[in-house]
């Protein structure tokens, strides 16, 4: 791989600027092209004090480095060399550890020194310094919320003339946190300017803290929390100091009441606001002096089956706790799927990253690791970006997937149910789920039109009026219907639904492809270094050779449309003409029949799967096929095969399996498993959105 650029140096000049989410934003587009980068901070706070921003980027990307690799020194050991006038030797020092990563990585991404580390020993100068010896390219962060718009615009042109007038290459100049009113003057007068300038404006929410926040830094203990309630976002803090009566008139969305566990009728109201429609919703209680509820209130809590609020407590008194929550700074931790959802959403949306790329220079690269493939799906998805129901908002994990879906631009979420219940869900789950649309299908106006065309699409076998009124109740066919009828792109279910309850409406109203026999499925298996694709291991038991030809024909188009090389291998227990018997001589045919199909399509078959995946083998087997040792596209002869190869494969290598995904329909259409998480909801998504960007 040739780079222009093998590293970029992130520095912010103001405290509470945005370094961590910038770092973030690059590693994404990093992370799409190069397979191998690591994270570099020359200063850290303390040696034997786990850095924040070097946790979170190397967890959340999963970069093969060691902690000890990420940073140089700590503050102490760089104050003490600059105060002897050992500035040079302390530069020195630190390219040796960065050249030592430059030349093991693709790229280095680099972190300068915190404002909040600056000392009279250690001041702003020593960033561009370290950046101007590392040859690295500077990105300059500007805190916009505490300035006037003109007193930004002239920070801008300060900051860049500084940097290049001392010998530092700009790449990019990334202003937060503003209004819309002082972004619409920046805009006016960097019309026109030099430099590469992106500006962002101020999320509200990733500047919140949530209930980890508050449970770090005051040293919470936890007496009613789940795991999902630690990234909750609490935007005020109140202390219960008055009668019920009084303070239910007081309290907002997303509060923290600090009240002593003995106040059990503020307890028990807050408790009625959460269950009721006409108060907003708390995230969180603080029980002061570690006090314990009266054991009857306890039960009664706890013996709720639905939702609950969180509960913490802590030693101090109540003034001491209000105080110490004063000064709670707000984190970005790798669990906190909802700011990071809304920080790369953010991101995205003002950040040219084609441009970013093409001045990166990278080039293609045949090595493709799971996260890199996976951005590349939110990246193709969010290019085109698509319409994409969800008929079971009754399980969390769809939910949960909407948001991280919305908030990352992946496609736009139609959700299928009450809208006010589905509200009032999302909000006891801490979710913003305000920009999906919620139809109420059962009492939607389309209802009739839906019924009245599936009647006429099936009344020849048999359905009557009614029957057809029956299916469109259920939420799997009023939802296929929006997709056929174009009030949507393309449809996700199974997490609550079988495949057959996910496929059979598709089959029926959406129906194949012209020249396609069969409905059919691919995995993306991705690898340590690559992704594969496996076909058809969900649907078809026992196809024939003209179906194990439209299935490796459809596999292969699939692999194409998602950036990968289809080279097909056409799988047997033989390679080439070494076996015979019922099972090789049906996928001899089939490959025949494909080859007479498609003359420029790679295709190899009967092969075992050894000499399709391993150069090795090939070459001992097949020495002059283009496929043997390199296929991409794996076409198993049966269901049973197929399925029990991709979970073998799956569970023996930590592989990936993103699947299955649907081919062949009109429209599309995806299954889920019923145990799917949360990401492979997020990925199947993205995948429907981008079929449906191709069709």
């Amino acid at each position: 791989m040739h780079l222009k650029t093998k590293s970029l140096f992130i520095s912010a000049h103001e405290i509470n600027s945005g370094m961590l989410f910038v770092s973030m934003g690059m590693m994404e587009i990093l992370k799409r092209k190069l397979p191998k980068v690591a994270f570099f901070r020359p200063v850290i706070y303390k040696k034997d004090v786990i850095d924040g921003d070097i946790e979170f980027i190397t967890s959340r990307y999963e970069l093969d480095i060691e902690y000890k690799d990420c940073f140089g020194f700590d503050i102490e050991y760089v104050e003490s060399m600059i105060a002897s006038n050992k500035t040079k030797q302390l530069i020195n020092q630190l390219m040796v550890k960065f050249k030592k990563l430059e030349s093991t990585y693709d790229f280095v991404l680099c972190e300068g020194i915190r404002q909040s580390f600056l000392s009279s020993n250690i001041n702003f100068d020593l960033n561009i310094k370290i950046a101007q010896n590392f040859g690295s390219p500077y990105i300059n962060i500007i805190n916009a919320k505490e300035n006037s718009a003109h007193d930004v615009y002239e920070s801008i042109l300060i900051e860049n003339e500084t940097l290049v007038s001392q010998g530092c290459t700009h790449f990019a100049t990334f202003v937060n946190r503003l209004s819309s009113d002082k972004k619409e003057f920046l805009e006016e007068k960097l019309d026109g300017y030099s430099y590469k300038t992106y500006l962002l404006n101020e999320v509200e929410e990733l500047s919140l803290l949530s209930i980890q926040d508050v449970i770090e830094s005051l040293k919470a203990k936890t007496v009613l929390l789940s795991a999902e309630d630690h990234t909750r976002s609490i935007r005020n803090v109140k202390i219960a100091a008055m009668s019920l009566d009084n303070f239910l008139e007081k309290i907002e969305e997303d509060d923290l009441i600090v009240v002593p566990a003995d106040r059990s009728e503020i307890i028990l109201g807050l408790y009625g606001a959460l269950y009721s429609r006409a108060y907003p919703n708390i995230s969180c209680i603080v029980f002061p002096f570690d006090m314990k509820a009266h054991p009857n209130i306890d039960k009664l809590i706890f013996g709720l089956d639905k939702f609950n609020i969180p509960i913490l407590s802590v030693e101090t008194d109540t003034y001491q706790t209000a105080r110490a929550l004063t000064k709670v700074h707000s984190r970005i931790r790798v669990s906190s799927d909802r700011k990071i959802a809304l920080g790369l959403g953010l991101f995205n949306s003002n950040v040219d990253s084609n441009y970013i790329e093409d001045k990166i220079a990278t080039t293609s690269n045949s090595i493709m690791t799971p996260i890199m493939f996976e951005y590349k799906l939110f990246a193709l998805a969010g290019s085109n970006k698509k319409r994409i129901v969800l008929p079971e908002s009754s399980d969390e994990r769809i939910l949960r997937a909407a948001e991280i879906a919305l908030h990352r631009g992946v496609a736009d979420i139609i959700l299928l149910g009450k809208e006010v219940e589905l509200r009032e869900n999302s909000l006891r789950l801490g979710l913003d789920l305000s920009k999906a649309t919620i139809i109420d299908h059962c009492n939607s106006v389309l209802m009739k039109k839906f019924v009245d065309t599936f009647y006429e699409m099936r009344k020849e076998k048999g359905l009557t009026r009614g029957a057809s009124a029956d299916a469109m109740i259920h939420e799997n066919y009023f939802a296929t219907m929006m997709v056929q009828l174009g009030y949507a792109d393309g449809m996700v279910s199974g997490a609550i639904h079988s495949t057959g309850d996910t496929i059979r409406p598709a089959l029926q109203i959406i129906k194949t492809k012209p020249g396609v026999s069969v409905v059919s499925s691919v995995f993306f298996m991705c690898l340590e270094t690559q992704v594969l694709v496996y076909g058809d291991c969900a649907i078809n038991q026992d196809p024939d050779s003209k179906t194990l030809a439209d299935i490796a024909i459809a596999s292969a188009k699939t692999a194409s449309s998602f950036g990968i090389e289809p080279r097909v291998a056409m799988l047997s227990y033989s390679t080439g003409y070494s076996g015979s018997g019922v099972d090789v001589d049906k996928v001899r045919e089939a490959t025949n029949m494909i080859k007479e199909r498609d003359k420029e399509l790679l295709i190899e078959g009967p092969i075992q799967y050894d000499a399709a995946i391993n150069m090795a083998v090939a070459k001992k087997k097949l020495p002059d096929s283009k496929v043997a040792g390199r296929a991409t596209v794996f076409i198993f002869p049966d269901l049973n095969t197929g399925n029990n190869t991709y979970k073998a494969v799956q569970r023996s290598s930590n592989a990936v399996a993103i699947g299955p995904i649907l081919q062949g329909l009109n429209k599309p259409v995806n299954d889920l498993s019923r145990g799917c998480l949360v990401e492979d909801i997020v990925n199947t998504i993205a995948i429907t959105a981008i079929q449906a960007g191709q069709e």
